[in-house]
């Protein structure tokens, strides 16, 4: 049994944040004792409850389980958010019951949070208006399991949902320093959000003295690519999923490491801007492609080549992506000319390990921007599509290009006559998705969501065609 006790005001410590979908920056403090509101009723059993496997645990019952309450208090983490939503997003507010914090067994130590320094770390919340469903998700990027709190928990606690979280079981631009053997830190991931779907389904029965009903898979970039494989390889646990541009690895290619190169090398004046659309990042996307060299590009590439194959320059990143912004930011001037399919076998096999191949087993939906420049959606979701289709599985998938999207919905603030946030139309994906797997109403067959030339472009999003 886990040790455990009620959470009380611990301090949100300032933490780096960087990723596939995150930038460094720093929390707010938060004062001791801070408290989201009143305990609501319903809550005197809550230190009963037990998460299966967790080595710690901290219960809490709350007034308000939504960003709008945990705002300022150690329940959530705003720094661990940033970037991912449109200013402008309404959220909903005014949800109570449980949450629960803690971690499982692990011996890594990248994730701070609560000054634990302890990493698989999960947040699990149970409203107190339960409609007998559970969502799970894993965080994106190299983020921590509060980072999709705006994003998803949000949304889903609302309409009823309890809510499950983890880290990953590594976090920050470290993460490939966890594991033994290239592959081992990004294979922890599955293992992770595995291991916390059994337990939160567990915990659900346990709080509500019935299992959920219905379970669901869903996460943005690297969460997306958690929702695909989980659906591959354990689709018992679940009865759909929403896919929100997920990073696609495949052994041979398309992956990561083999479209960013070219990225590095341009950014170096060792390739061109033609060079980049021949590697399939949009026409259309220049615009963006300043901010993604300085943030995104040269890390990403970096980081990964680091996780599948440390051996082709052990000198950088070499122990650490960075102590300073910049070290951490700076491109490896030898990824210019990284190329994965001249790599050993030993480097695809590593990255075969956590493989995807199409094989869905439940429904799944699929939103990813035409204008994603850090995966170009043309070498991504466009050919996780055609493996579903040549597994016979397309039955089970809806695929949604949504024109004007990119990775990160936050830069629809800085060019909002260019682009147009992902968030509400993922919104409704979820919606369709509850219909399809609860109702038997199949959603809309695969298409272009066009970006229309008005209304609420930040809070609102038609699947189907007027």
């Amino acid at each position: 049994m886990p040790s455990t006790r009620l959470f009380r005001g611990v301090p949100l410590l300032a933490a780096l944040l960087t990723g596939l979908t995150g930038l460094t920056l720093v929390g707010p403090a938060v004062p001791a004792g801070a408290e989201p509101g009143p305990r609501p009723p319903g809550c005197a059993s809550a230190h009963r409850i037990h998460v299966s496997g967790a080595e710690y645990q901290e219960t809490a019952c709350l007034a308000d389980l939504t960003t709008a309450g945990l705002a300022g208090t150690p329940y959530t983490d705003w720094a661990d958010q940033a970037g991912l939503a449109a200013k402008g997003t309404r959220n909903p507010s005014g949800v109570p019951g449980v949450q629960i914090d803690g971690y499982f067994p692990d011996d890594s130590r990248l994730n701070a949070t609560h000054g634990w320094a302890h990493d698989a770390q999960f947040v699990i919340r149970l409203p107190e208006n339960w409609n007998g469903g559970l969502v799970v998700t894993g965080a994106p990027g190299t983020r921590r399991q509060y980072s999709t709190d705006a994003l998803i928990s949000d949304h889903v606690l609302a309409q009823g949902f309890a809510y499950a979280a983890t880290d990953k079981g590594n976090t920050g631009p470290d993460f490939f320093t966890d594991g033994r053997k290239p592959g081992d830190a990004v294979a922890e991931w599955n293992r992770r959000v595995t291991e916390l779907t059994k337990a939160a389904r567990k915990t659900v029965r346990q709080h509500y003295g019935r299992a959920p009903r219905h379970t669901y898979m869903t996460g943005i970039s690297n969460a997306g690519y958690l929702t695909r494989w989980q659906l591959e390889n354990h689709p018992e646990l679940y009865d759909g999923g929403v896919d929100w541009e997920g990073v696609l690895w495949t052994t041979r290619g398309p992956n990561l490491l083999t479209s960013l190169p070219v990225t590095v090398a341009r950014s170096l004046g060792q390739a061109s801007d033609e060079d980049l659309i021949d590697a399939g990042f949009a026409p259309g996307s220049r615009f963006l492609w300043p901010y993604h060299e300085q943030a995104y590009w040269g890390l990403t590439q970096k980081i990964f080549r680091a996780e599948f194959d440390p051996t082709y320059d052990p000198a950088c990143p070499g122990t650490t992506a960075g102590t300073t912004i910049e070290q951490i930011l700076a491109p490896c001037a030898s990824d210019a000319s990284y190329d994965y399919a001249s790599r050993p076998a030993s480097v695809r096999r590593a990255v075969a390990r956590v493989a995807l191949t199409g094989r869905i087993g439940k429904p799944l939906i699929t939103l990813h921007g035409d204008l994603d420049t850090l995966l170009p959606i043309a070498t991504d979701s466009d050919v996780y599509a055609g493996m579903i289709d040549a597994r016979g599985r397309s039955g089970k998938h809806r695929y949604y290009t949504v024109e004007d999207g990119t990775h990160t919905d936050g830069l629809y603030d800085t060019y909002p006559d260019r682009l147009r946030p992902v968030l509400p139309c993922y919104r409704s994906a979820f919606a369709a998705l509850r219909e399809w797997v609860e109702e038997g109403t199949a959603p809309p067959a695969d298409r272009t969501i066009a970006r229309p030339a008005g209304g609420d472009l930040v809070n609102s999003c038609a699947l189907r065609t007027p």
